[in-house]
């Protein structure tokens, strides 16, 4: 079993708030263990855009943040700047049902308070069949999503209500069972990878000038040029590889690639603004246990060699008492951080599957600083579980 798939097993069996990517890998596990082998997607990752504007992740309201007395549908146009968004399920373990809640479906948050759903997003299966990913932009006026009327992905500008698709059709299978979606700052490229590597294509769109461009299966993205001609992908299973991806429009094929390994388990978060720049939390397991944890420091990674730089001790958020993903950067030195506690249970490989639907409970955003370390609090949002809730310039995960 890969170091990933432990860490997201711990999750979903010391904590209540399990994911959906958990929820699918235990439920196929089980599958085998009673069929044939099945292959297990896996391989998901906190990360951002590069690219210097800042972002700007804001609680909303807290009545809104937590659950909102009436949600609506999301207006045709004259929407504000968004603070995050995040999936409904409606039969959570504690009964607490969000008001006006569409199973599966997501829900967009302003830095206003105002709550609406996403009509036009598909819906995401609680067996993760159907995953639904969705990604906000940095400066929070734009999403993307997999639009199910069209048959492919859309990109729409909240305050006109301007709505661009794909320039080709994406069929609901080749959406693997996790997707991940990276939207440039300017809303023209969008990046569509997933897991498992399927033989179907994983794409870049340029959505003003309609043209694709193949990406490699099974990889995530956690980096664009604005230009859109390079982008740097993460792979973590069956070990920890970075990728980067050149002159993509500049040639017929996906451009020159440049793979490395890196030693030892990491998950990245997003390139930083200086389009090189890679940070990322150690995957750590805890003596005598089997459980995995957060590393106690933050670690540069270098992209050309994959080898590590340095590491930067972390004050201010406890690392080892929090399970923690890295997102999108709040300016040039910070990255976000979002954490949860950790709990260390050990696990029984033939427990029940996890609950499909777990409570809604509290995540809290920090903005770390890379250099010195020292974290201040953000935000707390509420959701299901980490890849229920997309923060702008976090590329969008189901």
């Amino acid at each position: 079993m890969t170091w990933l798939r432990d860490v997201l097993n711990d999750m979903a069996d010391d904590a209540p708030q399990v994911d959906l990517t958990e929820r699918t890998i235990r439920a196929r596990e089980q599958r085998r263990r009673r069929a044939t082998p099945l292959a297990a997607a896996a391989a998901v990752v906190a990360t951002a855009l590069a690219a210097t504007a800042v972002v700007r992740l804001l609680p909303a309201k807290p009545d809104a943040a937590t659950q909102p007395k009436t949600v609506t549908d999301l207006p045709a146009r004259g929407v504000g700047p968004l603070s995050h968004a995040y999936m409904t399920f409606c039969r959570p373990e504690d009964g607490k049902v969000p008001p006006g809640c569409v199973d599966g479906g997501w829900r967009v948050v302003t830095r206003s308070g105002a709550t609406y759903r996403v009509a036009q997003a598909l819906r995401a299966s609680k067996s993760g069949i159907r995953p639904s990913p969705l990604a906000i932009s940095r400066d929070g006026r734009k999403i993307a999503y997999y639009d199910a009327e069209a048959g492919t992905f859309a990109v729409r500008d909240l305050a006109s209500g301007a709505v661009l698709t794909a320039p080709s059709k994406v069929p609901m299978a080749w959406l693997g069972s996790i997707a991940h979606l990276l939207l440039s700052d300017d809303g023209r490229f969008l990046a569509f990878t997933k897991n498992p590597a399927l033989k179907d294509p994983a794409m870049l769109f340029d959505m003003r000038e309609r043209r694709v461009r193949p990406l490699p299966n099974g990889w995530n993205p956690i980096g664009l040029s604005p230009d859109g001609d390079t982008i740097t992908l993460a792979e973590y299973a069956p070990k920890t590889r970075l990728q980067t991806i050149s002159r993509l429009w500049r040639t017929s094929t996906a451009g020159n690639a440049r793979t490395v390994d890196v030693a030892g388990h990491y998950l990245a978060g997003g390139l930083g603004p200086d389009g090189k720049t890679i940070v990322a939390v150690e995957g750590v397991t805890v003596p005598g246990t089997g459980c995995s944890r957060s590393g106690d420091d933050l670690v540069y990674l270098d992209r050309e060699t994959g080898k590590v730089l340095r590491r930067v001790p972390v004050r201010g958020l406890s690392m080892t008492g929090n399970f923690v993903y890295l997102r999108s950067w709040t300016g040039p030195q910070e990255i976000t951080a979002l954490a949860t506690p950790f709990v260390c249970k050990k696990r029984v490989d033939d427990a029940p599957a996890p609950s499909l639907d777990p409570s809604y409970v509290p995540f809290t955003a920090y903005a770390v600083n890379v250099k010195t370390g020292t974290a201040r609090k953000l935000a707390t949002y509420t959701a299901q579980g980490f890849f229920q809730l997309v923060l702008p310039g976090f590329p969008g995960t189901l």
